[in-house]
């Protein structure tokens, strides 16, 4: 069978994302409690520059730093770029500029959002000046946004900071600030068939037309003779163990209760491994050579998604021999 251009590749949007959480140390543990007053405090390096935000080692010496310094509130835009289409989790919503701002009594400059209005309403040497979140919990976003020196200050401030953990009264000492991306994901023509196939039950391959390798998922190209592969070859839903491994460690977002199994899959007829969970048998009990059957999700649940395999199990046959499968590893 031969793969056919007409169709149009298949696009979706991808969002990928995770809370980084981190210990603040005692120097940036100093800067982010100093936020939660209401307060900013940088750190004295040997040359005698104050750095704003802290920094835990000295730039020249590489000693630690431990001398902390006040500052003020007010300071210099030393640069800035106009954000004319904010994303979700910046600090405003509304359009305004990201800018180095060297405030007044430090010696180098903290980058933040400067709330102008408009590009004309900000330049380089402007003074400006914090604008306090109104609800501090020690974290960098406890400064919403800055202000031109001049402007009033009228506007309530927006969505609250990211968590900072702490105990009643007790300072912060962690803090979790939320990262995301996202994107629109576009599928090549070969991709976007192999899911198509997917939502249908089906498993196809691309057949390499110099070596004869059957890549799943399908890659267009052969990544050793580098010759398209526009032969596609429909492969069984059953295969063997490679190599695996047992998860026992629980990660934020898990949705299987450890110990389960994840395993690299060398579907019968291909030649190339890929990664999938296996369940069905105790965790202990899965081995190399292993012979596997997928378990599909119910025909309501399919998209174009290999998600439509729910996982793979054990289906009692004898296990294969090393030597079948040795050069896929």
């Amino acid at each position: 069978m031969t793969a056919s251009a007409s169709e149009t590749p298949l696009s979706a949007p991808l969002d990928i994302g995770f809370d980084y959480t981190r210990s603040t140390g005692p120097v940036l543990g100093r800067f982010v409690n100093s936020l939660r007053e209401r307060r900013i405090e940088g750190v004295r390096g040997s040359d005698g520059r104050i750095h704003v935000p802290p920094v835990e080692y000295d730039p020249v010496t590489a000693a630690p730093l431990d001398e902390f310094a006040p500052v003020a509130e007010e300071g210099t835009v030393v640069s800035w770029s106009w954000c004319a289409e904010p994303l979700d989790g910046q600090p405003l919503s509304r359009p305004f500029a990201w800018a180095l701002i060297r405030l007044d009594g430090a010696d180098t400059a903290l980058l933040h959002a400067v709330d102008a209005g408009t590009p004309e309403n900000v330049h380089t040497g402007q003074r400006v000046r914090v604008r306090w979140a109104d609800e501090t919990v020690g974290h960098i976003r406890d400064i919403a946004y800055f202000l031109p020196a001049d402007s009033p200050d009228t506007t309530p401030t927006e969505d609250p900071p990211p968590v900072a953990k702490r105990e009643d009264d007790a300072p912060v000492a962690v803090v979790i600030t939320p990262v995301h991306l996202g994107y629109r994901h576009s599928a090549s023509p070969e991709e976007s068939r192999y899911l198509r196939a997917l939502a249908e039950g089906r498993l196809i391959g691309q057949r390499c037309p110099a070596c004869a390798k059957v890549y799943i998922p399908p890659r267009g190209a052969c990544p050793t003779d580098g010759v398209p592969t526009t032969e596609e070859v429909e492969l069984p839903d059953t295969g063997i163990v490679t190599t695996f491994c047992i998860v026992n460690v629980p990660f934020l977002g898990q949705r299987i209760q450890p110990p389960y199994v994840a395993a690299y899959i060398l579907l019968d007829g291909a030649d190339i491994a890929f990664l999938h969970l296996v369940l069905g048998c105790d965790a202990a009990d899965v081995r190399m050579g292993m012979r596997v059957r997928a378990a599909w999700k119910p025909r309501e649940d399919w998209w174009t998604s290999l998600e439509n395999i729910s996982h793979f199990e054990p289906t009692g046959e004898p296990d294969a021999p090393y030597e079948s499968f040795a050069h896929h590893l």
